[in-house]
């Protein structure tokens, strides 16, 4: 996997709006949120191919997915790859909704009195 120009840590918002071109270029408006994530996950590996197609382990690395989750699955081809992702969920998300959506459980009246 090639490395991003962002570097992760402090360094990569330090350099955002403030000379970093390269950053800049690549990621243009975006650039802020790709060195953020970047700090929390790993790397951002290029999003696009040598023909521009958006890469699969672009995908995987966006929605926080640990390098290789779906794209190092024996027989599954790019368009796979990004159908699976594209159905798939993101696991922080899946995290808050459970969170929002599951009732508190009440006290079994039983067990209060024992």
């Amino acid at each position: 996997m090639a490395s991003s120009p962002v570097s992760s840590g402090a360094a990569a918002l330090d350099g955002i709006g403030s000379g970093n071109r390269g950053a800049d270029q690549r990621w243009g408006a975006y650039a802020a949120a790709i060195a953020r994530w970047e700090m929390l996950t790993r790397p951002a590996p290029p999003p696009t191919d040598a023909a521009g197609r958006l890469r699969a382990d672009f995908v995987e690395w966006m929605q926080g997915l640990e390098p290789g989750w779906v794209t190092a699955t024996p027989g599954l081809g790019r368009p796979a790859q990004l159908t699976a992702l594209g159905n798939g969920v993101v696991p922080q998300q899946a995290t808050r909704a459970v969170q929002l959506l599951a009732p508190p459980f009440p006290r079994c009246p039983r067990c209060a009195t024992a």
